[in-house]
């Protein structure tokens, strides 16, 4: 849910405005305030590739059912469906924008969105889940190039005057698409076939690649050097935890092989932390975590999008494998949970600097616990939807305050040369979170029911959902405990429209200014540009 919190590198010309790229110079001395035919093509272009990839993360989660049974996936391949792409975009975020930097930003979004569509292609094509769940780790790893060049690449594009507006537009798309992601994926597999769900990426793709050619100009940012060992280690314990969770109930939790992947993923996690520790550019400085606001707001996310993304993933399938429903009636009864964020953002916006982005937080988690509580609560095979209304909307409600403030919180935390890093580990913690919340709710819900009768499905879902709850409830727990001070500014492009204001707090990639008075420990430039994360 994807939300990518990122800041735009931008040089100053000597005898131009501060702030505006020199790439850009010449068109805003023509068009003033206003946004040159150079930058809205940017925009443009720059909004339907994060729509694309951010459209992706649920719009699979209503096909589940459908591919269990085209397939004959078992739960371990179904949950690869949704971990492939979310871990390997969690894990590769951190180092696209630094590729990007490095080796030229239009040539790795045109390479991030042709892997994306040649991968999406191959997922419609698949003829096994084994093939699907191979080609969703690739698309993951076009989504990690594409997403925050997306926003490196906008805000070189666009004059700082208007920057507010258009990464409020650019986030409001991925707010779109993760709110309708599951209606949208719903309707095509009901009105077609599960197949064009990623058929509808291609022409998509086909489309925005001579466009990226033709009409963006090719930048680099600051030279800097890639943390390969780190990512080898960080990819390689990720991915030994999560199969070890994933396979567990089928293998068994102490043979071998499970008991090996814990072990080596345990180590290997171990050495990445070592490795980050001493080396000279980290892709995740650990002295970040010595920061209260910046280890109890990640810790407040890692749970928030653990409870959600795995409850998603059982709510989904039970309105179809339990009640009988279509993959477009499904996504409908979701909406009112995915949906509200775009409702309540702006008022939590208003009330971030008066209430404290923490308390904000700490309260939309326990929000959304309850909300969940209350779904495994009531959930029966027969239950009708009408119970299900309250706490859709109570957790919908819940996502918005968490949303609104906490990328403010977190990059409040850190110095502005460091939010790009921050945000970009806040946001793979994010993605980190959904992964683990799909294994390990699966293996709870694997332990007490099953796919035998709609009764057994209830039996397992109910607890996981219950377990997804409580530990929500510790995410608000840890919210609660990050220092009064650090109270938050509202969402800065709410000035310019509440409807871009809430897009932009759904999606929870374009960060607001924080308050410079509530650094204590480090000065703060008050004018804040959007940071990228990713290189260091």
């Amino acid at each position: 849910m994807s939300d990518p919190t990122l800041q735009a590198r931008t040089e100053s010309v000597p005898g131009e405005p501060a702030g505006v790229p020199a790439d850009v110079v010449p068109d805003v001395a023509v068009t003033g305030h206003a946004m040159s035919p150079k930058a809205r093509w940017a925009l443009a272009i720059t909004s339907l590739a994060v729509f694309m990839v951010t459209l992706d993360n649920l719009v699979v989660t209503t096909a589940i059912p459908v591919l269990r049974e085209d397939l004959h996936a078992s739960l371990s391949g179904l949950q690869w469906t949704v971990n492939a792409y979310t871990l390997t975009f969690a894990v590769l975020l951190l180092t696209g924008a630094a590729l990007g930097d490095r080796f030229g930003r239009r040539r790795l979004l045109t390479i991030g969105i042709a892997i994306f569509t040649v991968a999406s292609a191959a997922a419609a094509l698949a003829p096994s889940i084994l093939a699907l769940d191979v080609a969703r780790a690739a698309q993951g790893l076009g989504g990690a190039i594409v997403m925050p060049l997306t926003l490196t690449v906008l805000s070189a594009s666009v004059p700082a005057e208007r920057r507010g507006l258009a990464l409020g537009i650019w986030g409001g798309i991925s707010g779109l698409a993760i709110a309708f992601g599951p209606l949208v994926g719903g309707a095509i597999v009901t009105g077609i076939s599960w197949h064009w769900i990623f058929w509808l990426n291609v022409p998509i793709g086909l489309a925005l690649t001579p466009l990226i050619l033709l009409r963006l100009d090719e930048s680099r940012g600051p030279a800097s050097k890639l943390d390969l060992p780190g990512l080898a280690l960080a990819s390689a314990g990720l991915v030994g935890i999560v199969w070890g969770l994933v396979h567990a109930n089928e293998v068994g939790w102490t043979s071998t092989g499970i008991v090996g992947a814990f072990l080596l993923g345990a180590a290997l996690l171990t050495g990445f932390v070592a490795w980050e520790l001493h080396t000279e550019h980290p892709m995740l400085p650990m002295r970040f975590f010595r920061n209260r606001t910046f280890a109890l707001a990640n810790v407040a996310s890692l749970l928030m999008f653990f409870g959600m993304f795995g409850a998603i993933f059982f709510i989904s399938q039970f309105f179809q494998t339990v009640q009988g429903l279509s993959p477009f009636q499904s996504g409908l009864r979701i909406l009112p949970w995915t949906a509200m964020p775009m409702l309540v953002a702006p008022i939590a916006g208003a009330l971030s600097d008066r209430v404290g982005g923490h308390r904000l937080m700490g309260l939309g988690l326990a929000l959304q616990a309850s909300g969940l509580a209350w779904i495994a609560a009531v959930s029966t095979p027969t239950t009708p939807y009408v119970e299900f209304v309250g706490p859709f909307l109570i957790s919908g409600v819940g996502m918005a305050l968490f949303f609104a403030p906490v990328a403010n919180v977190i990059l409040s935390s850190v110095r502005p040369e460091q939010e790009g890093q921050a945000s970009g580990a806040n946001n793979a913690i994010r993605e980190l979170g959904g992964v683990f919340g799909v294994a390990v709710l699966a293996a709870v819900f694997t332990a007490h029911g099953g796919y035998g009768s709609g009764q057994q499905f209830v039996d397992g879902m109910n607890p996981a959902v219950t377990i997804g709850a409580a530990l929500v409830a510790v995410g608000a727990i840890a919210a609660f405990a990050i220092k009064g001070g650090s109270q938050t500014e509202p969402v800065a492009v709410a000035e310019e429209t509440a409807f871009i204001a809430a897009c932009a707090c759904v999606s929870c990639w374009c960060a607001p200014p924080g308050d410079p008075s509530q650094e204590d420990e480090h000065d703060v430039d008050a004018s804040r540009t959007p940071a990228l994360a990713g290189a260091s």
